[in-house]
């Protein structure tokens, strides 16, 4: 018979064989700052960005509050697509620096309590990677890794007319093997076959390899492309006006988006990370999921493991001719559709899309100060705590986005992205701080000496400074983390009001839509019981000063101002 001792240590080892996942649902209330490595900081001083040089700023992110981290691709790459064209999914690009210096980079994070979250590529490789050199030589494991289809008319045009999303025919003929290949996206980037098991389980070995790695999670990057139809259909037209042949938008893509087979996927991914997590006692891994599709099946996502499947419709559906009542419906809309029991994620822009600075410039505090109020995740881009602008300086000579460059010099100021992904602005110096070369992979924004973070810190008030100030508050205040949300417009369409309340605080978010008209409104009903409250921030500015004591019934709001405000609740017995 086991003695009291011995039966203690016996369950001890089977609770720890059994383990479990800890510090389960850590990213609910969180600020993910996604990090465009190869714009964010150069140590070496060739012109890139590096992941040295994000190790090197993890003080910044510190001092900002920011505790998780989105890394864009790092994996090796000719770069075609700045890194979404993988030659090696196991290893770094020199340009970024080594494993080495990745496993220094999250061991230091982790220290810091800063989770690394990295971009997971499954939809396509590169032309160059191993896999597809090897199905194009027809090697017999390899032979079905991509789709590969017989064409039209003797093997002459494309097997239907699918349209990628970088324009043009979404297949690409192939002389040695006298077939044509997939890519939903530049040719160069063949779409990889989910329907052969092997390509499930080279997925699942990078995944598991990276988390070995230390990543706190991973954004999966367009899984909706990743199945097509099996009968290989044209698709219909859109009908969309102005929309010419051979652009993505000339067609209803109803044949090779969204296929839903690749719920699974995701959940089959959401397993092997909880069993990593449980077979180690370690964290809970998040898993961001990028869709761009309809409300209702974005909601779904979150029964197939998504943490966070991106809420992208402040950055879809706005723009600077929005009203108060456009915003309203899209956070009523998205917020009604929230299952129960998940948590909202807020995207002010990324690297695909305009920054919210450039889309609002009247208002450049406007989104990031907005998703910091609204209850569930903040999803930011770099260089939005201090109001970076998109860079239209940036040249047809200079532009490395493949969408773009398939268009001419005239007409590609329409697509290119690379003007949402210039460098960023520490300081005055050469570059902006961000790198001693001569020439850096994209120009610096010329308005860098006066922008920059250096300048912010030692501002009275700035951008910034309105920033570290609505990180502290979203990470200290039981009121945004679990209060009650009321949204409403005042003042015939003119002013927008977002409101946080718990038993004891009320936490108000106000915006004037008007350009040249102040505003007064009355705010008793978002504040119950005060009489006066506490401006939190205003605009960078404005002449309302940040701490000021304001009177609720009769706020007088300046044009284009942006204020937050608080006030304890007074409740009658």
């Amino acid at each position: 018979m086991l003695s009291w001792r011995s039966y203690l240590t016996f369950l001890l080892i089977i609770t720890i064989a059994a383990g479990e996942i800890i510090n389960r649902g850590w990213w609910k209330n969180e600020i993910l700052y996604q990090t465009y490595v190869r714009s964010f900081m150069d140590l070496n001083n060739d012109g890139i960005g590096d992941i040295k040089g994000v190790t090197s700023k993890l003080r910044h992110f510190l001092e900002s509050g920011i505790t998780a981290i989105l890394l864009s691709p790092i994996n090796t790459s000719p770069m075609i697509d700045t890194g979404y064209d993988i030659t090696n999914f196991l290893d770094i690009d020199k340009s970024y620096g080594t494993l080495t210096d990745f496993e220094e980079l999250t061991k230091k994070a982790n220290k810091n309590g800063i989770k690394v979250i990295m971009d997971f590529v499954p939809n396509h490789t590169s032309d160059q990677h191993e896999w597809f050199v090897k199905s194009v030589n027809s090697d017999k494991k390899y032979k079905d890794y991509y789709v590969w289809r017989k064409g039209q008319d003797n093997n002459s045009k494309p097997p239907n007319n699918w349209i990628s999303v970088f324009g043009g025919s979404a297949w690409t003929y192939n002389k040695k093997r006298d077939l044509w290949y997939l890519h939903q996206f530049d040719y160069r980037q063949p779409d990889l076959n989910f329907t052969n098991p092997n390509v499930h389980r080279e997925m699942e070995e990078i995944m598991k390899f990276w988390l070995q790695k230390g990543v706190s999670g991973f954004r999966i990057d367009a899984p909706g492309f990743i199945y097509e139809n099996d009968n290989f259909l044209d698709e219909p037209l859109s009908n969309y006006p102005g929309a010419k042949p051979g652009e993505y938008r000339y067609l209803n893509h109803i044949y090779t988006m969204n296929d839903e087979r690749y719920h699974n996927l995701l959940m089959n991914w959401r397993n092997i990370m909880d069993k990593w997590s449980d077979a180690r006692n370690d964290e809970e891994k998040i898993m961001l999921v990028e869709v761009y599709t309809s409300l209702q099946k974005v909601m779904a996502l979150y029964d197939f493991g998504a943490n966070i499947p991106f809420n992208f419709y402040f950055v879809k559906n706005l723009d600077s001719t929005s009203k108060p009542s456009d915003f309203k419906k899209v956070i009523d809309d998205w917020m009604a559709a929230l299952p129960e029991g998940v948590v909202a994620n807020w995207v002010t822009s990324n690297h695909d899309n305009k920054r919210s600075t450039s889309k609002f410039p009247e208002r450049p505090d406007l989104m990031l100060s907005l998703v910091m109020i609204l209850p569930g995740v903040a999803c930011i881009y770099y260089g939005e705590e201090i109001a970076m602008v998109d860079n239209y300086d940036i040249t047809w000579e200079q532009i490395y986005d493949p969408r773009a460059r398939k268009l001419n010099a005239q007409s590609f100021s329409t697509s290119a992205r690379d003007f949402f992904r210039a460098p960023y602005q520490w300081d005055d110096s050469i570059n902006a701080g961000f790198s001693k070369a001569r020439k850096t992979w994209l120009p610096v924004h010329k308005n860098y000496k006066i922008l920059n973070l250096k300048n912010q810190k030692f501002e009275p008030e700035s951008h910034f400074k309105l920033f570290k100030t609505l990180v502290a508050l979203k990470k200290s205040s039981e009121t945004l983390k679990s209060g009650s949300l009321i949204t409403d417009t005042l003042n015939n369409d003119k002013v927008l009001v977002v409101s946080r309340q718990s038993s004891n605080e009320s936490i108000v978010f106000i915006v004037n839509f008007s350009d040249d008209v102040s505003q007064n409104v009355n705010l008793n009903k978002y504040l119950p019981g005060a009489v006066r409250a506490t401006v939190i921030i205003s605009s960078v500015g404005s002449n309302i000063r940040w701490g000021a004591n304001i009177s609720v019934m009769d706020v007088v709001l300046p044009p284009k101002i942006i204020l937050v405000i608080t006030s304890t609740i007074h409740r009658r017995n």
